[in-house]
């Protein structure tokens, strides 16, 4: 029969404890990808790429908003209307801005590959606000009284130069734009800023279509002017 001695048992004590620990580490980092495996389904994750569009311009929507309502995420789209962002296989993105209707796209499950491109075109949705009128009186009741108890100022008007030419001048230069005609020129500077990034400027002439440029053109050519350069 033979006997084992062991000399020192207390640096081995303390190695088995320190790889049951590591044992027990290793199971729950284990655990938790599993369950968080099986929380997600199993499901592939997918680079989501592409550009929203104004309509049928094929101009980019800056600022469009890109959501996943069930992960609580999403992003915006950059000033060129391109956007990307991580989906999961089943996923139901949804792309929404102002002035237009909401959109949603549901990524395939079966979905094999590791990107998925698309091209968005939004399509505007205007919505007309009801109208609301404010008075500066509790009820409509006081306002036309007030109104009907102002004094007429015509007595303190000259008739000759109430509506002279200089009068009307500085009425059309210090009456401010109302409603109707902000919106009207907010929407062409807008215009003018999306056919700039689609590469025309309408400040610009095209020399090719003036036709005094053609005229000089053609005539320095008749006086041999070229020539005389050379």
């Amino acid at each position: 029969m033979t006997t084992l001695y062991f000399t020192n048992s207390v640096p081995l004590t303390r190695a088995c404890a320190w790889l049951g620990r590591l044992l027990v580490a290793v199971l729950l980092v284990t655990g938790i990808s599993i369950s968080s495996a099986q929380a997600q389904g199993g499901r592939k994750v997918i680079q989501l790429t592409g550009v929203v569009t104004a309509g049928d311009s094929l101009l980019g929507l800056p600022g469009a908003s890109v959501y996943i309502p069930k992960a609580g995420r999403g992003t915006n789209t950059n000033e060129y209307g391109y956007f990307s962002l991580p989906v999961l296989a089943g996923d139901s993105v949804v792309f929404s801005s102002i002035g237009y209707a909401k959109q949603s796209l549901v990524i395939p499950e079966s979905f094999e590959r590791d990107s998925y491109s698309i091209i968005i075109e939004m399509m505007e949705d205007p919505t007309v606000l009801p109208e609301i009128r404010v008075f500066p009186y509790a009820t409509f009741r006081d306002f036309t009284q007030a109104v009907l108890a102002m004094k007429s100022p015509l007595g303190d008007v000259d008739q000759e130069t109430a509506m002279s030419q200089q009068i009307l001048d500085q009425m059309f230069r210090n009456t401010p734009m109302d409603a109707g005609s902000n919106q009207r020129h907010m929407m062409n500077l807008q215009n003018q800023q999306q056919m700039r990034r689609g590469g025309y400027n309408p400040g610009a002439t095209n020399p090719l279509l003036d036709p005094i440029k053609w005229y000089q053109v053609i005539k320095a050519i008749k006086n041999g002017d070229f020539k005389n350069r050379e």
